[in-house]
């Protein structure tokens, strides 16, 4: 699919590297992609950005970790150093605020930047968003098959193929064999193979980084007064979907859509549902 948008281009933030690409003008929108193996900006969201671009600037970086950007993040706080990196690419660019789309990883990192950084953030859309109420069960099938990529015999097509077939969508045979490929060559790069950018917390402070990961134990998690819409998919086998009714209790102007028959990646396997509900919530006024 012909996204519509450039080459991209590197931004330095701190002491890293940040690659994005952008497409259409008026209000910023920042489309921040998820943690699973191989994940980048552009692969996530090739099924979103032509029509959101026909409203807004749509700017859409590859996290720390991951694409083309910096291979490092901060393992004793992720969600925090990934919020951290998205707030300096604002300052870079010189966007006073913008609206920001995040699947799962992404939306941690949405969501942690509207904690730490309020004044950065107009109006959020959570897609799966992880880090909410993950200390309070076992991780799902899903999350274990993700943290599992790089462990053992290490990164292979059998644990893509099945980590997206099986686990990330609902329909695994919609998935193109070229976009597995991608996705598996993205994920063997030396530099991620010698750090993935998301693993289990080790170590000795493994609790307090576990329990920093989960929105749920941050009490700020009420005073996000964003206008925020939750999507999550109903078949979703990698963040919990109660997730969404535990972020609408909590959060004063959150809004909930549950979709059927859907799985973790909602923005590609149901574009056009994903495209119409957030043109409409970012456009909204109030």
């Amino acid at each position: 699919m012909d996204t519509g948008v450039g080459a991209g281009r590197m931004v330095r933030v701190g002491d890293r590297e940040i690659f994005f690409s952008e497409a259409g003008s008026g209000s910023a929108v920042l489309l921040l992609h998820g943690g699973g193996p191989g994940a980048t900006g552009l692969s996530n969201f090739s099924r979103n950005i032509e029509m959101l671009a026909q409203r807004f600037r749509v700017i859409v970086p590859d996290l720390p970790g991951y694409g083309r950007s910096s291979k490092r993040v901060n393992p004793s706080d992720p969600f925090g150093d990934l919020g951290q990196a998205v707030g300096g690419l604002l300052d870079e660019l010189g966007i006073a605020s913008a609206h920001l789309v995040g699947n799962s990883y992404g939306g941690a990192a949405a969501l942690r930047l509207a904690m730490d950084r309020p004044e950065k953030v107009d109006r959020m859309i959570l897609m799966g968003p992880g880090g909410v109420g993950t200390t309070r069960a076992l991780p799902t099938a899903g999350l274990q098959e993700l943290l599992n990529y790089y462990t053992g015999s290490g990164p292979s097509h059998e644990k893509i193929i099945r980590f997206v077939r099986e686990f990330l969508v609902f329909d695994g045979a919609a998935v193109p064999e070229e976009l597995i490929e991608e996705r598996y060559r993205a994920s063997i790069h030396p530099d991620v193979v010698g750090n993935p950018p998301l693993r289990r917390p080790s170590g000795l402070f493994a609790l307090r980084t576990l329990w920093r990961m989960d929105f749920t134990r941050d009490e700020r998690l009420r005073k996000v007064v964003h206008p925020t819409l939750v999507v999550w998919g109903t078949e979703d086998k990698v963040n919990r979907p109660e997730g969404g009714r535990m972020l609408a209790e909590a959060m004063p102007n959150c809004d909930l859509y549950l979709a059927a028959n859907t799985g973790h990646w909602v923005q590609w396997e149901r574009p056009d549902l994903f495209n119409s509900l957030a043109a409409t919530f970012l456009d909204a006024k109030s």
